[in-house]
């Protein structure tokens, strides 16, 4: 890397990003492009990119996502500018001719699909997380979620796929009456080591 990013940078990114429950304002289409445009070249098992977006936004979109929401979560969902259902390509080894030419990757992850269920999952969380990254770099808040009914998330967005919903990101300008005080994190000798 050239360089270290500065103490802003690095505050805005982790240090005072905060999870918020409330969000207002408007998050354009050029804005969503560009947060994907950061987030896929976050680096994943053997570029797998499992992750398929679907930015919901328009109200027709909402109504169908609404139905699936758990109680504590419709409200904030439903009011947010913009939400992403995060889901898992299943077949993500279909594109690994594609995405990983220089080797036959897609000939490890051949068989049935439940093979392919812990490395979609581990890499699809991965680019979860560069989503919440890209979308605080480029000044938006995020909340993340998971309290709804991925059957009927997978039935109105993703039918007839073989892309199943893991994880909920509400985007927009996060209300700071929103956020909970924040809580601890584990110390560096209570979570890891050097060796």
């Amino acid at each position: 890397m050239p360089h270290r990013l500065n103490d802003a940078a690095l505050d805005q990114l982790f240090r005072t990003a905060r999870t918020y429950n409330a969000f207002g304002g408007e998050v354009d289409d050029d804005t969503l492009r560009q947060l994907y445009d950061l987030l896929k070249w976050g680096p994943t098992q053997a570029n797998l990119g499992p992750a398929r977006l679907v930015f919901v936004k328009s109200a027709q979109a909402k109504a169908r996502l609404g139905p699936a929401l758990d109680a504590g979560n419709h409200a904030k969902t439903m009011a947010a500018p913009v939400t992403v259902i995060i889901g898992r390509d299943e077949d993500f080894h279909d594109k690994l001719p594609y995405l990983f030419p220089h080797a036959d990757a897609r000939a490890w992850f051949d068989g049935p699909r439940t093979g392919r269920e812990k490395p979609s999952l581990r890499n699809m969380a991965l680019q979860a997380g560069y989503l919440i990254l890209a979308a605080r770099a480029l000044g938006l808040d995020a909340g993340p979620m998971t309290g709804f009914d991925n059957a009927k998330v997978d039935a109105a967005f993703f039918a007839g796929t073989a892309v199943k919903s893991d994880i909920l990101v509400n985007l927009g300008r996060g209300d700071p009456a929103s956020v909970y005080p924040r809580s601890p994190r584990l110390s560096f000798d209570e979570a890891a080591r050097i060796e």
